[in-house]
Order: C-alpha cells, then sequence, then structure tokens
C-alpha cells in the first residue's frame, strides 16, 4: 500500500486539475456548446492533454534527472506569455485571424501556458520524490528508469484530468442543451398563455 499512495495521489491531483475551469473544461465546453455537437468538446480533449502533459512532463523530467527548478521564473515566463496573449488579442492591431476562435494548437498552447503557470507539474514534485527517488528497482537499474517512472506518472495524471475535464465539459454541455430545451418550452407555454 505504501507504494500505491504516491501513484493515488498523482491521480488525484490531476482529477483535480480537470476540476480546473482554466485547464481546459471551459474551452472544451465553449467548443460543444458554439457547434452544438457534444462530440466537439471531447475532441477538444486532445489539444488541451497534449499541452498540459508537456507542461507536467517538463517538472517531471527535471526532477527525474534530479535538476532544480525556479519556480517563480517558470510561473512568471508562463504568466508573462498569457499577458503578451491577452494584450495582443484585446489591442486593435490584432489581425483578423488571432481574433478567430482557437484551434487545436491554440487550445494546446492555452492549456501548456495555464499548466505552467499555476504550477501543475510543480504540484506533482511530493509525489514524484518517492516515485523517481525512491528504493524502487526501476531506481537501481539507471536514472533512465526514473524518467520512465516519471512519464508512468504523466500520463496516470493526465489521463485523471481527462476524465474529469470531458465529465465537466459533457455535463456542462447536456446543461446547456436542457437549459435551451427548457426556455423554448417556456417560451411557448408563454406565448400561449398571452393569446
Amino acid at each position: 500500500m505504501e507504494t500505491l499512495w504516491p501513484w493515488l495521489v498523482v491521480a488525484g491531483v490531476g482529477a483535480l486539475h480537470g476540476l480546473n475551469p482554466a485547464t481546459g473544461w471551459m474551452w472544451a465546453a465553449a467548443w460543444g456548446v458554439h457547434s452544438h455537437d457534444r462530440a466537439q468538446a471531447l475532441r477538444a480533449l486532445l489539444p488541451i492533454a497534449v499541452g498540459h502533459a508537456a507542461s507536467v512532463a517538463l517538472v517531471a523530467a527535471a526532477m527525474a534527472f534530479g535538476l532544480s527548478m525556479d519556480r517563480v521564473a517558470l510561473q512568471a515566463a508562463a504568466g508573462g506569455l498569457v499577458v503578451v496573449f491577452a494584450a495582443l488579442h484585446l489591442s486593435d492591431r490584432t489581425p483578423k485571424a488571432a481574433r478567430a476562435p482557437a484551434g487545436h494548437t491554440g487550445l494546446a498552447l492555452w492549456s501548456f501556458m495555464m499548466a505552467t503557470a499555476h504550477g501543475a507539474g510543480l504540484m506533482l514534485v511530493p509525489a514524484l520524490i518517492p516515485l523517481c527517488m525512491g528504493d524502487t528497482s526501476a531506481r537501481e537499474i539507471s536514472a533512465s528508469g526514473s524518467l520512465l517512472l516519471a512519464l508512468a506518472a504523466v500520463g496516470v495524471h493526465t489521463a485523471a484530468m481527462l476524465v474529469v475535464t470531458g465529465l465537466v465539459a459533457s455535463g456542462v454541455c447536456r446543461g446547456f442543451d436542457f437549459g435551451t430545451r427548457w426556455l423554448r418550452s417556456f417560451r411557448r407555454k408563454l406565448r400561449s398563455a398571452t393569446r
């Protein structure tokens, strides 16, 4: 059971990240609501996963190789990218293509920036230490064994995040569908009552 706890923590933090609207479920839900297709919300999960996993893998790889990371510098760089993106998007000189709804690349970049800015990978460090630096057999083999464990942790974390993100985005899409149907029904009843 002692070796299972770090994996449960990795999955739990992934589920927690899936609940955070900044990490992607609101964008996935917006895609689904805008297109009137709930499947579109689920298609948005792939770029969200790529961006989030890249951010978490950056920290996990550094942890596996025993490198230290300056948390403030990493978060400041990601936050700076968000500010630059927002300033460009809000300026009057923004090209028409930049004002269009985000595509898969834009969603992956957003997911990477948000995960890095709020320290998604850094939250995993306490769970990665026993996995990568502990007395496990993979650690005795080489540093690459630690890297494989760290990448497995990134996979577990991202999978848990995607499950929760997909559930929340689908729930929001269903809620909008239900709300739209209810409003239409209410309007019909109101019109028939006023006649």
